[in-house]
């Protein structure tokens, strides 16, 4: 029986382990995952794991924890992904930033930080782009470009160290090297020109001939305009600024071989000067500051600012444009900060020494009373009755001070701070003591309001960094402690306080460290107490007296050490002359010349013509070279070079040779080509086939390039020939009749 028993006991312990796990299964199937702790993985994939959850949470929307869970898995997977994104679009790893965005988006397709990483990504390769571009026209010395696609870059990305770095290299070439810019085209073309009191429309007919140019001129610009232009080896744009210096007119350029030229009048600036508009959005800078600056020094008058933005807008002239950019610039850096190691010490010492014995300091007669013994009675005394008075000395009747004190204090607050250029500090340490005052008001009563008193140390520090990393620095130091209470009306207490304070203006360098010591407060106290008579004794006074000597000493050292934390970074060209212009065009590069022979430059210009038109137009002959006989026209030979095969859709160049001696003021080259497999470059054009190009003054022998481009798909043999050649002999046109022809075979590519 007994044993019977026992096997039921037995056998509990597993039927009761048999239901737990049955409920277990029975709440599985029926909660899937609402079991599973918080931090439990289900999957070892992430994004599995993530999509079993949700699937569970589609099956139960209700489920408010569930939906919890898969909202904050969701979020924390994000978060991962777009913060690794981040980094790896900051090291240009494209391609990885966006493979993450994209999974980001996979299972959350409404985060606006993905979709505008994918969107910033565009911009990203965009400008990595203009900069690769931007560094290969740096490379070929082309400054211009390279600064056009630099600036484009930072107006998008200003803080892109890659285009600030480029820019400053840029500033740097110009103010160390080059007068003038690299040109490419007809503009860099090398003429000679030598016209003495000749009309301005004939000068720049000369110049159209010579390098292929188009010029359009305004009906304003003056017919009766004479100029005398002396200049060897010079290119074109070279001679066009020169002469819009000297002339009183301007130019505009139209595209690669178009140049309209207008007066240089207020009017017409503004008529044909192209303006542009930029937002900057300060970052250090105050925007007032900014607004000053641009109007006291590039004269804009089109000057918005939003203060709570922090934001300047300009509209100018694209050169008045980068002027106000190299100003804002040197203004908006960040101000300079140093951190402030401040030690205080507080030393104190304090000394007492009392030995002797004390007597009492009164002897009294009087009634004692018979309940409280030992405390005289309260009342009157009837001195007719005197027979209860007794004699009385205060308890006790001696007493022998040996009492002897030796205590230091120190007292050590090292706080540090960190402040901006030409801000004030504060340091309080101590406590705020409440004072409470009281306002009496007639039919109204009393009014108590309370006050809180600084007690302890006071420390206001305002620093100055320059240049050379050297902090000046104010200093101001207070230490106060309440010295006793000064009891007021109707309870109210006062307090009164000891200061010291030291205040002063030093200037140390970067981890230097200044002691300032000297607020001492030092007290001597000395005291005897001795009975009148006996005390005075020479020696046995010793015996009747009673000695206190007390001495207490505090001193206050403060050791402050500056570090600078960041000084002011100014722009590289800020250290050179930044070239602003001319008073009437602010932000105009300079007018600068390559280098030139000596005597090859002559420019004059009269307003009014100084002679009559007749004469004029006889003087507006150009001259030959000097010292040069003018060419035998029956010497010259003509000979055309051409490759033998050229790719279709690619360039062609052919050379023209002329052999002889002698000088002349320009060649008019007439020749026939093949218009419908051939297209001129550097000259107009024509269905016909039949064209010409004018030559620049100069001496013989000479060669020239004469440039095609073939056209898309032309096939076959395409053929060039010389008609003729007009030269310009001291003002004589003289036709020579040349021939010369090449044959150039055309391959598909």
């Amino acid at each position: 029986m007994k044993q019977d028993r026992t096997s039921k006991l037995r056998a509990r312990p597993a039927l009761v382990a048999l239901a737990l796990a049955a409920a277990g299964v029975l709440a599985g199937c029926a909660t899937p995952l609402a079991g599973m702790p918080h931090d439990a993985p289900i999957e070892t994939d992430p994004i599995a794991e993530l999509r079993k959850l949700g699937e569970a949470v589609v099956a139960e929307p209700r489920n408010a924890d569930l939906r919890a869970r898969y909202l904050a898995r969701r979020d924390a997977l994000a978060t991962g992904w777009l913060n690794e994104a981040e980094r790896a679009r900051a090291f240009a790893q494209f391609e990885q930033a966006e493979r993450l965005y994209r999974e980001v988006l996979s299972i959350e397709p409404t985060n606006a930080r993905a979709r505008t990483g994918l969107d910033t990504l565009i911009d990203e390769r965009r400008r990595l782009q203009r900069l690769d571009e931007a560094e290969a026209a740096y490379a070929r010395g082309d400054s211009a470009s390279a600064e056009r696609l630099v600036r484009s870059v930072l107006a998008e990305a200003p803080a892109n160290t890659r285009a600030r770095r480029l820019l400053r290299e840029l500033d740097e070439r110009r103010l160390l090297a080059r007068p003038v810019e690299a040109l490419a085209g007809p503009l860099a073309k090398k003429v000679n020109l030598q016209f003495r009191d000749a009309p301005l429309r004939v000068v720049f007919e000369a110049l159209s001939r010579a390098a292929g140019l188009n010029f359009v001129f305004d009906s304003d610009v003056r017919d009766d305009a004479l100029v005398s232009i002396f200049v060897r080896d010079t290119s074109v744009d070279e001679v066009i600024k020169l002469l819009t210096a000297t002339q009183q007119i301007d130019r505009k350029l139209l595209n690669a071989n178009s140049v309209l030229i207008y007066p240089a009048t207020p009017a017409k600036q503004r008529e044909y000067q192209e303006l542009v508009s930029r937002s900057f959005y300060l970052a250090n800078a105050d925007v007032k500051q900014a607004l000053n600056l641009i109007k006291q020094v590039v004269k804009s008058r089109d000057v918005f600012i939003d203060e709570k933005l922090n934001l300047l807008v300009i509209k100018d002239t694209p050169e008045a444009m980068r002027l106000a950019e190299r100003l804002i610039a040197s203004l908006d850096v960040a101000e300079p900060e140093v951190m402030l190691e401040v030690e205080v010490l507080e030393v104190s010492r304090t000394k007492l020494r009392q030995i002797g014995l004390e007597f009492p300091q009164e002897i009294g007669w009087g009634s004692i009373d018979g309940e409280n013994v030992g405390e005289l009675r309260e009342g009157v005394i009837n001195l007719n009755n005197t027979g209860g008075l007794v004699p009385f000395v205060s308890n006790p009747a001696a007493v022998l001070r040996l009492r002897a004190e030796d205590g230091d204090t120190t007292l050590l607050a090292n706080p540090r701070i960190r402040v901006k250029n030409r801000s004030e500090a504060k340091v309080h340490i101590g406590e705020k003591v409440p004072v409470f005052t009281t306002t009496s008001t007639a039919n109204v009563g009393v009014a108590a309001s309370v006050s809180y008193l600084d007690v302890g140390l006071k420390l206001d520090v305002e620093p100055s960094v320059t240049l050379d990393d050297e902090v000046a620095i104010k200093v101001a130091l207070e230490v106060s402690n309440i010295v006793r209470e000064v009891p007021g009306p109707e309870g109210s207490l006062a307090y009164q306080i000891g200061t010291r304070s030291a205040a002063t203006t030093l200037r140390l360098k970067h981890g230097e460290t200044q002691v300032l010591a000297g607020l001492i407060n030092d007290e001597e106290r000395g005291s005897n107490l001795r009975l009148p008579g006996l005390g005075d004794l020479p020696v046995l006074g010793r015996l009747f007296s009673s000695e206190r000597d007390q001495a207490a000493r505090t001193e206050i050292v403060l050791l402050i050490t500056p570090r600078v934390v960041r000084n002011i970074v100014a722009p590289a060209f800020t250290r050179d002359d930044l070239a602003a212009g001319t008073e009437a065009l602010v932000g105009a590069p300079p007018l600068r010349i390559g280098p030139m022979a000596p005597e090859s430059l002559l420019v004059s210009g009269t307003g009014q013509p100084g002679v009559a038109a007749a004469a004029a137009t006889a003087a507006a002959r150009p001259l030959l070279p000097s010292g040069e006989a003018e060419i035998d026209p029956g010497s010259v030979v003509v000979d055309l070079a051409a490759p033998e095969s050229a790719v279709a859709g690619g360039a062609l160049t052919l050379s023209l040779k002329l052999d002889g001696t002698g000088g002349h003021n320009g060649v008019l080259v007439e020749f026939d080509y093949d218009a419908e497999r051939l297209e001129p470059v550097g000259f107009a054009p024509s269905e016909s086939g039949q064209a010409s190009t004018a030559l620049p003054a100069g001496n013989l022998p000479t060669a020239v390039p004469i440039g095609f481009k073939v056209k898309d798909g032309a096939t076959g043999t395409a053929n060039v020939r010389i008609n003729g050649l007009i030269f310009d002999l001291g003002g004589r046109q003289v036709p020579i009749p040349a021939a010369g022809s090449a044959a150039v075979q055309l391959t598909a590519p």
